[in-house]
């Protein structure tokens, strides 16, 4: 029986998530149908605009994305910390752009006078509003449902568009972050369907890798920042330039099916991940397939355990690929 979504998520573990989406029906989200003949390529930009126009609108970072023939992948940072830094009229604003609230919120949005037993009112929507706007299930309900609208329309049609429920992942430590990030930028790689990262359209490693050649990094994406420290943005605590060779690394030996090497760079990076190179190649191939549930050490799984008042520690024996002892 699925779990509510209140019992999955806990920001005092982890602010990041693994989410996907997979279609319900046989026709497929993009790519070619060769039931019918059809090609829908063109629905990849449609989730990867509204994707960022959320990103923008949420208190919630894309880490990673991307977008395959019948389903979506996402890394998800939650930034309560810009959610509860938000004055009331930037929550109003910010929801406004997806939604009309009310007379009430709206008066308050473009400066008007609120009565007095307006007041309490007014406090309960924009609590409200603030939670949902860092609310992973209402990103991802903002997300499907236009998609689903969108693409029953186009093959006017009626009914489920996605699954029933959009599975989500607890990622509780760097390690997991970095191996669920590559796990899904690799998806077009495992899948065969290009050669190499930077030909993997509606990814975010191929975003990534466009901006750095230009030395820039994804304004749309959550940024690495390096080592992390004091007074620093947002960010992913590692170099950009270390993940893109570690990416680049794995999806070669991926692509040649063999073990192949990886290179000083990435060893090291996998050395301060503490995790051993044979058990990062079945991470970053076999990651779905070995996780259904939260991802990290067992110390951080048990913690997590604890805290969401959870009697069993389930996938506890994957969880031991990221320990290198």
């Amino acid at each position: 029986m699925p779990r509510p979504r209140r019992t999955q998520i806990s920001l005092e573990d982890t602010p990041y998530y693994h989410c996907c989406s997979r279609v319900v029906r046989r026709a497929f989200l993009c790519g070619d149908d060769t039931y019918s003949g059809k090609n829908y390529d063109h629905r990849r930009a449609w989730v990867e605009s509204l994707l960022f126009e959320l990103g923008a609108i949420f208190a919630i970072d894309v880490a990673a994305f991307a977008v395959m023939s019948n389903h979506l992948h996402l890394v998800l940072r939650v930034d309560i910390d810009s959610a509860n830094g938000w004055t009331d009229r930037e929550v109003l604003e910010q929801w406004h752009k997806l939604f009309k609230g009310d007379e009430l919120t709206q008066k308050f949005a473009r400066g008007e006078l609120v009565e007095a037993h307006e007041v309490n009112r007014l406090r309960h929507s924009i609590a409200l509003y603030r939670s949902r706007l860092c609310d992973i299930s209402w990103f991802m309900r903002c997300l499907n449902e236009p998609i689903a609208r969108q693409a029953n329309q186009e093959d006017n049609c009626t009914g489920r568009f996605w699954e029933g429920r959009f599975k989500s992942q607890a990622l509780l430590d760097d390690a997991a972050v970095l191996a669920c990030m590559t796990y899904v930028d690799l998806n077009p790689i495992r899948a065969q369907l290009t050669d190499t990262p930077e030909q993997s359209d509606h990814t975010s490693i191929q975003l990534r890798i466009r901006a750095a050649l230009k030395g820039e990094q994804p304004s749309n994406l959550l940024p690495f920042i390096g080592n992390e420290c004091d007074n620093q943005p947002n960010g992913i605590a590692f170099a950009l330039t270390d993940y893109l060779q570690l990416v680049d690394d794995t999806g070669r030996i991926i692509r040649n099916d063999k073990r192949g090497s990886i290179s000083k760079s990435s060893a090291k990076l996998l050395t301060r991940l503490n995790i051993p190179h044979d058990n990062w190649l079945k991470l970053t191939t076999e990651f779905g397939k070995l996780f259904h549930g939260p991802v990290g050490t067992l110390q951080e799984l048990t913690d997590y355990c604890e805290h969401l008042e959870k009697r069993r520690r389930h996938f506890a024996a994957s969880c031991q690929h990221f320990n290198s002892n």
